[in-house]
């Protein structure tokens, strides 16, 4: 659902205290959607405060900006006092308060503020004023690129603002192999044509590992890795014991999927990993094969058709059983 845009116009005319939130754990897109939309909005001549739950990855770190982002998990009391002072709350890239935890009760008990939910995933919860989401779009910053662009302000996105929106949707569509539409690929060549050093942001998204996560990922393929050719199902997972062996951190883990799909055979991926209290899981797909449906059904979870996650309060092994019980049919 996108709102007429204007029912937003009239309450960014005048300065206001924004805060934008994403998720926790948050990704490039949660991280490149909050740098843009905030960039944009103090081009307004609002006064910005970026928030996310979490810390966000290392290889993050060379964007523009991100080094302003408010963590609640380091300073929680600061975070609040932010929301509960907002006059305008952006919720960028996740779909329900309980995405952001705590602070989902702050933004619901803040009866003064606007509030703004973009996001592309599932079924947003209705909590918000005003809605500008679409679950057909590549990416939370598809979504930003194409807000600016009906506010009329498209010839004034930054170079900026353009390597945050780039970075949102080459990460969400796995440098785009899935989720993708021709507009994405439009908007890529209009921000190339502006003078957009994609090469330059491959080399910083993508080349810019540490050791420690390459040879994380040689052990998963070498000793995790666990391929069934028959079913077209590839399985990489992790104990409690790898992350302690390893220190895995947050960010670490990040692409090891992608390196499942791209075995020949393999038409469904998993990634399972044993968290301090859930079982984690991220499943991806090649074609017509919903993971979208299998996370929904089975793991308490949901996202993209070819894209998805899901958990579970179980052990290691009864999920990865679950997984090996219920995947081969969704294959089918």
């Amino acid at each position: 659902m996108i709102d007429d845009i204007l029912e937003i116009k009239p309450v960014l005319s005048q300065p206001k205290d924004v805060v934008i939130i994403s998720h926790r754990n948050p990704d490039g897109d949660a991280i490149g959607s909050s740098l843009a939309m905030s960039d944009y909005l103090k081009s307004m001549g609002h006064f910005v405060k970026c928030i996310l739950p979490s810390e966000y990855p290392e290889n993050f770190e060379w964007m523009e900006g991100v080094e302003s982002f408010m963590i609640y998990d380091l300073k929680p009391d600061s975070c609040l006092k932010a929301i509960q002072q907002a006059d305008l709350i952006v919720c960028l890239d996740f779909n329900s308060l309980d995405r952001i935890d705590k602070m989902g009760v702050a933004v619901s008990e803040n009866q003064k503020a606007f509030k703004f939910l973009m996001d592309h995933h599932l079924d947003p919860e209705p909590f918000a004023d005003y809605y500008y989401c679409d679950d057909q779009s590549s990416s939370t910053c598809e979504l930003v690129y194409r807000f600016i662009s009906d506010m009329g302000h498209e010839t004034e996105i930054s170079d900026a603002m353009a390597e945050a929106i780039y970075t949102g949707i080459i990460t969400d569509t796995g440098s785009f192999h899935h989720a993708t539409n021709p507009l994405i690929f439009r908007m890529i060549g209009s921000l190339k044509e502006r003078g957009l050093d994609d090469t330059s942001l491959q080399n910083n998204i993508f080349n810019n590992q540490t050791e420690k996560q390459m040879r994380l990922l040689g052990y998963c393929l070498s000793k995790r890795l666990v391929v069934k050719k028959e079913e077209g199902i590839g399985l990489v997972y992790l104990t409690r014991r790898d992350y302690q062996n390893f220190d895995i951190q947050r960010g670490d883990t990040e692409g090891i999927i992608n390196h499942v799909l791209k075995i020949r055979d393999v038409k469904l991926a998993a990634f399972i990993t044993a968290q301090p209290k859930i079982v984690k899981l991220s499943l991806r797909s090649k074609g017509e094969i919903s993971v979208q449906a299998l996370a929904r059904d089975h793991f308490n979870g949901g996202g993209h058709f070819n894209a998805s996650g899901g958990y579970m309060h179980s052990s290691l092994g009864n999920v990865i059983d679950k997984f090996w019980e219920f995947a081969p049919s969704y294959v089918k």
